[in-house]
């Protein structure tokens, strides 16, 4: 076995020596040091709380870190090198963080090397004092609790809070009543607070009245427990009463004659007044009166909403002869149910007795309303007559012979007191069949009864009678008299139709004819059909017995029109002879002869339409004709455009309606060099007002054509205005006007002239240029003068070309002025 050498041995035992030294420092970790700070403490500051001991302090400096120092609340706490903690401020135990406790950490390191020998948590306990008073959540608490809410049942529930430590008396406190307005006898509030807990109940004992109280008061005080000092609050209670029905309404008068007319309804006959101490308009003060005694609901009593009367009004007829008075009682309550309740005792610190209704035993409500006798008078009046009875029945047969008896009505007055004299007076008689006596009410017949008759029903004719009495105000009883008429066979048959169609065939053909009677049974069907006249081999009824029957019509019968007699009895031999008119025609046209005349006839009036439009056509034509015709006024023309001006002229003659212009050469020109054409221009305008005042102007060659004017000549007219105008004619003597529409085409006419008037010119400019030597030529018309009775001569000023107004001028003008005047164009 070897040794270890000294030196190893050395070696392990100083480290197990540092070992367990630093094993003791890390224990002092570990230990916690506390202390005690008074929340508000008012200093002065800073001031020591306490000093933290380490062993060799002299080796160490101390250091605090955490809530206090460096966390919130921060920069309270601080240490010194001696290891002394000082307070620096305030501290609050209500703070906003919730720190009760404030932990922080002390730590002691090694001057040499920095290192932390030893570390200690550091605890201070925020000391809590009374400086917080309790709160109500509320500041003021409002109910409102109806009168009739019994005593001992919750009112009202408050609560308050103290934000000191709930765990000391600091934090707890007590509720309590401070005071309650106003003061009265008949109720008592108090509040209930549970052990521990921060509300408190509101109660009362006693019984809760509107008329003595609507609302009351109360203070509740909040007060904590603290030991040296004591905080308190107070918040409002409000608690409003409700009126309920305590009060019962009671009668206080009644007005009103209290007496009804037989047979009058809707009158008010009393009214009854009443007073209710509940609050006016509520359904506590609203009275509902009750009828009592009235067997056959002769009476009803409503209530007047604004006084709370009850108005007691006749709703069915009340009959003197029956019963003179009626004997009637009256009740009033509340809309709602009554309620009461009075104090009988008052007991300290406990529920008070008190008298609830309707809770007491063996007590009735409807023994407590107020009850009124009335007693209704019936006032007699003049009753009118009473037939007996008011309805009779009359059977007998028809066709009775006039003024034959049929019932006498009798009829009574009812009236007690007095008896008046009645008359019979006839009513509704439709047809007027019956007559009445006045004094005997016998009703008789006043014509011969038909059954028949329109006016009656189901073989029933219906007629009124009256008896008026000479009371005051007369008055009149009604009766029905009901006249049920036996049938006669006075009436023949007849055919319901007595047209028939049929269709041309080669096979016999049928259609069905019929006949009505307006007798019963046995006098009418069925009936016996027999033709009269040529109808062998033509016509024939197939069967002869019966309500409807085949009319047979042989292959012979050609087509168109037949007229039959027929002849029909009914069961008890009454006849008559009847017209038949039969249509016969080819179906194959038509399917139907019916709608082939229908159709037929409707076309009349489609051609009498087209008659009547032809006419009104023909008319407006001829209208027309009358307003284009010659004798109209002649309108004046006029041409005042840029190239050129028409004359005005009337050529009015007999047997023409057309209006030439003609540009006429005066034969002194015709003597220069110049070059003419053989143009005519013709200027022909026609104003037809019936085609809406159009005008066309018609430009054409004439065969026989005036002379036209120089190029230059022509040239100076499509500047300037002629200075000359043609005159009128002695035998026109109305004036000439001007037509719109003409008018607005004189500017199309204007452009037309002048479009051709340059192509001559051009034209003209063209021969020159060809011919150098051009001898003019005049022409005239052939057998007449060169001058015309209906135009007056042309002439020209000498100066009345200015080159200056070339400017506003189309460029063609320049090019025709160069050709024309150019002389002037060299200036």
């Amino acid at each position: 076995m070897k040794t270890l050498p000294v030196s190893l041995l050395l070696v392990l035992f100083t480290w197990t020596v540092c070992a367990w030294a630093d094993r003791g420092r890390q224990k002092r970790a570990w230990i916690i040091e506390s202390f005690t700070i008074e929340e508000e403490n008012p200093g002065p500051f800073p001031y020591i709380l306490g000093k933290i001991e380490v062993e060799r302090s002299y080796l160490f400096k101390y250091e605090l870190r955490g809530q206090g120092v460096d966390e919130e609340p921060t920069g309270i706490l601080k240490i010194n090198k001696e290891g002394y903690v000082s307070v620096n401020g305030k501290l609050d135990f209500e703070n906003k963080q919730g720190i009760k406790i404030i932990k922080s950490t002390f730590e002691a390191r090694d001057h040499s090397n920095n290192e932390v020998e030893t570390r200690l948590g550091v605890h201070i306990e925020i000391l809590d004092i009374n400086d917080h008073a309790p709160e109500f959540q509320q500041s003021v608490y409002e109910v409102t609790v109806d009168e009739s809410h019994p005593q001992g049942k919750d009112v009202l529930t408050v609560k308050a809070s103290d934000d000191d430590d709930s765990s000391t008396n600091n934090g707890t406190f007590d509720l309590t009543i401070k005071s309650v307005t106003p003061k009265t006898e008949n109720v008592e509030f108090y509040i209930k607070q549970q052990k521990g807990q921060t509300f408190g109940t509101v109660y009362f004992n006693g019984c809760l009245n509107y008329e003595k109280a609507q609302k009351y008061t109360i203070l509740v005080e909040a007060k904590d427990r603290g030991e040296k000092i004591q905080l308190s609050s107070t918040g409002t209670l409000i608690i409003n009463i409700s009126d309920n029905n305590n009060n019962l309404p009671a009668f206080s008068g009644k007005t009103g004659s209290g007496k009804v007319k037989e047979r009058e309804t809707g009158v008010e006959v009393l009214r009854l007044q009443v007073t209710d101490k509940d609050t006016r308009g509520s359904k506590a003060w609203k009275a509902k009166y009750t009828i009592h005694g009235d067997k056959k609901e002769q009476f009803k009593i409503e209530t007047d909403p604004d006084t709370n009367d009850g108005i007691l009004t006749v709703v069915k007829q009340m009959d003197y002869e029956e019963q003179t008075y009626l004997n009637l009682s009256i009740s009033v309550q509340n809309e709602i149910p009554y309620l009461s309740c009075k104090v009988k005792k008052q007991v300290p610190n406990a529920k008070w007795e008190v008298d609830v209704i309707p809770q007491i035993s063996g007590m009735s409500v409807e023994n407590l309303y107020n009850t009124i006798p009335v007693t209704i008078y019936v006032e007699d009046v003049n009753d009118p007559p009473v037939f007996i009875p008011p309805v009779k029945h009359v059977q007998i047969m028809e066709n009775i012979a006039t003024g034959t008896s049929l019932a006498t009505f009798t009829a009574k007055d009812m009236d007690g007191s007095h008896t008046n004299t009645f008359k019979f007076v006839k009513g509704e008689d439709i047809d007027g069949w019956i007559t009445v006596n006045a004094k005997t009410g016998l009703v008789s017949t006043k014509k011969i009864l038909d059954r028949e008759s329109p006016f009656g029903i189901n073989s029933t004719y219906r007629a009124t009678l009256y008896a008026v009495d000479d009371g005051v105000p007369p008055l009149t009883g009604t009766a029905t008299l009901f006249i049920h008429l036996n049938d006669e066979n006075d009436n023949a048959p007849m055919l319901e139709v007595n047209t028939v169609h049929m269709c041309l065939n080669t096979e016999p053909t049928m259609a069905n004819i019929t006949a009505v009677d307006l007798d019963l049974p046995p006098y009418s069907s069925p009936f016996h059909y027999e033709l009269l006249g040529d109808v062998k081999d033509k016509w024939s009824v197939e069967p002869t017995h019966g309500t409807t029957v085949s009319l047979v019509k042989e292959n012979s019968v050609y087509s168109g029109h037949h007229l039959l007699q027929i002849k029909i009895l009914d069961q008890q031999g009454l006849s008559s002879i009847q017209n038949l008119s039969v249509t016969v025609c080819d179906c194959s046209i038509a399917p139907n002869c019916h709608v082939r005349m229908t159709r037929v006839a409707k076309m009349g009036p489609a051609a009498a339409w087209i008659i009547v439009l032809t006419v009104l056509i023909f008319i407006a034509m001829c209208l027309m004709v009358l307003l284009m015709s010659c004798k109209a006024d002649q309108k004046m023309i006029e041409m005042d455009d840029g190239f050129g001006h028409l004359i005005k002229s009337n050529t009015e003659n007999p047997g023409t309606d057309c209006m030439d212009v003609f540009i006429k050469v005066p034969s002194s020109v015709c003597n220069q060099k110049t070059i003419y054409s053989n143009v005519s221009l013709n200027v022909s305008a026609n104003v037809n007002s019936s085609q809406k005042s159009t005008s066309q102007t018609v430009i054409h060659k004439k065969q026989e054509a005036p002379q036209l004017l120089f190029p230059d000549q022509m040239f100076r007219r499509s500047i300037h205005r002629s200075s000359t105008r043609s005159s009128y004619r002695e035998n026109s003597k109305r004036s000439s006007i001007r037509s719109s529409a003409f008018y607005g085409n004189t500017s199309y006419l204007s452009n037309k002239l002048a479009v051709i008037v340059n192509k001559k010119l051009l034209a003209l400019q063209t021969r020159d240029e060809e011919f150098v030597v051009y001898e003019p030529h005049c022409y005239t018309d052939e057998g007449q003068a060169m001058g015309r009775a209906e135009l007056d001569p042309l002439s020209f000023p000498e100066n009345d070309f200015d080159p200056e107004m070339l400017g506003n001028l189309d460029s063609r003008f320049s090019q025709l002025a160069t050709i024309s005047r150019p002389d002037l164009m060299q200036r």
